[in-house]
């Protein structure tokens, strides 16, 4: 069912890519009035429900609004490809995506830097691959012939780090796998860790820790068989025709929310709806571009091999 779900996602994401017009590309973005609130598009991390991802992000939002008088208008992508589609037809102002779909975005010329969240003075997380406790996986080498779930494609923790990191241990995916299951996202892939219907599976501390807290996995059952470096916080990003006095107050209220007058802790919330200290519009798109190297080795033949091999299954 999940690669089914997957595979519809990745074709939707190629039509809407079909569809877009070169008029809709370059269509005037919503300026945050009541009449035109901000269209943010957040890609589905944990399943895209509406008491998933948009629940993690809707306090923060709520603060900007009540900081800035700035309207939002809050939707969940059906795949991390469609969010990209949208900020590049010009049908959203305002995304949040993995540093590898902030890229593409980037490269097509419809993305940003915004802001991104910082704890503990960082704005990094981190990917891994995970492995059931009674699997006999104990290192990346004994993933070879094992049952792997991974989750969009276009997914950075979920996917494009995992994958880097199994072929830096030696393993090539489509080769040395037993079976891959395209899970979506990352609470599928640990939905199906937690089931017993994978193996391992790779995917953020995050959104790990999220279900854990949530119940969703047991972590005595579940051990982590590699950690990835440190990666750029997931972005949120705007388009560049967004007018640059309304880039100007987002910019200022991110930078500050944690000290605007009416704004509890409880509202600053990032990735996973977890807690952070506040927002940092001082991004830099150097460091992000950087973030390309952990998986560069990632290449689009490297993807279709192994979306080949999980249709296969």
């Amino acid at each position: 069912m999940y690669l089914k779900q997957s595979i519809r996602r990745m074709l939707l994401a190629t039509g809407l890519a079909l569809m877009a017009s070169p008029f809709a590309a370059v269509a005037a973005q919503n300026d945050g009035t009541a009449a035109k609130p901000l269209r943010v598009i957040l890609v589905p991390a944990d399943g895209g429900t509406e008491d998933g991802t948009k629940k993690d992000f809707q306090p923060i939002f709520s603060a900007i609004e009540q900081s800035t008088g700035l309207k939002f208008d809050i939707k969940v992508g059906q795949s991390y490809g469609s969010v990209v589609e949208a900020m590049c037809s010009g049908a959203a102002d305002i995304a949040w995506y993995g540093p590898l779909s902030y890229l593409q975005a980037k490269s097509r010329g419809c993305s940003e830097l915004l802001a991104l969240a910082v704890s503990k003075g960082q704005s990094v997380y981190y990917s891994g691959l995970f492995a059931r406790t009674d699997s006999g996986i104990n290192s990346v080498a004994d993933l070879k012939g094992k049952k792997v779930a991974l989750g969009d494609v276009n997914s950075t923790s979920s996917f494009a780090v995992p994958v880097a990191m199994m072929m830096a241990g030696g393993v090539l995916p489509a080769r040395d796998l037993g079976t891959i299951n395209m899970a979506g996202s990352h609470a599928n892939v640990l939905k199906a860790l937690a089931e017993g219907l994978v193996d391992a599976g790779g995917a953020s501390f995050d959104s790990f820790e999220k279900a854990v807290n949530g119940k969703a996995i047991d972590p005595s059952k579940v051990k982590v068989i590699i950690k990835s470096a440190a990666i750029p916080y997931p972005p949120l990003a705007i388009h560049p025709k967004v007018d640059g006095a309304v880039k100007a107050k987002l910019r200022e209220a991110f930078n500050n929310v944690d000290k605007l007058p009416g704004i509890t802790k409880d509202q600053i919330r990032g990735y996973g709806g977890g807690k952070v200290d506040g927002y940092t519009a001082n991004v830099s798109e150097e460091d992000m571009a950087n973030a390309g190297k952990l998986f560069e080795m990632v290449t689009d033949p490297v993807k279709q091999d192994i979306m080949k091999k999980a249709s296969a299954r």
